[in-house]
């Protein structure tokens, strides 16, 4: 159990996102107000901000209303992929999604985490990517340094912790290959 002398030792200052204060701050109004705001439903419109802010964004994505990006200067994106409502992209490190990828509504893409074994509870981050054709289900997680491999599928409500492999379905807490997705 953690007292009060243990929470003093908790810094994390070694993290810096990239950007500059005004830039994270500019950003931080620009998500509530674009993204977040469930009332803008043009996908246009945030595909030109995310690549002002330094996303590198293909041809054809399709960004939903209620989509939370932490820092899009961490983001990339394929072309034709789709990004549903109430998708959070927690990118403190950098987030590569390719080609024809589906992140379903409510999915979380999470590239940070915290030591629980250290009384400084450390910062950990690591990448994310989401190879070509990955499907993300609805309210499923990817945590931190996963790959989902070519045309994997993290069902509905999973939690991938380890990488998933090419064509492979999985499913549960921690997720687990179900079966081989077969492409018609």
């Amino acid at each position: 159990m953690l007292n009060s002398s243990d929470l003093s030792k908790y810094d994390n200052s070694w993290y810096n996102p990239g950007g500059n204060s005004f830039k994270r701050i500019l950003w931080y109004y620009t998500n509530i107000v674009f993204f977040i705001n469930p009332l803008n439903p043009f996908s246009s419109l945030k595909i030109f901000l995310l690549r002002l802010f330094g996303s590198k964004v293909g041809e054809g994505v399709r960004i939903n209303p209620s989509v939370n990006i932490k820092y899009p200067w961490l983001l990339e994106i394929g072309n034709y992929t789709w990004i549903g409502e109430k998708v959070w992209i927690d990118n403190l490190h950098l987030v590569k999604i390719g080609d024809n990828c589906c992140i379903s509504q409510g999915a979380m893409l999470l590239t940070g985490n915290h030591n629980f074994k250290k009384s400084s509870f450390e910062l950990i981050v690591k990448n994310i990517t989401l190879e070509d054709g990955a499907w993300v289900g609805a309210q499923s997680t990817v945590c931190p340094g996963v790959i989902c491999k070519s045309h994997s599928i993290l069902t509905v409500g999973s939690i991938a912790t380890k990488d998933l492999d090419e064509y492979g379905i999985y499913q549960g807490n921690p997720a687990s290959k179900i079966r081989k997705r077969i492409i018609n």
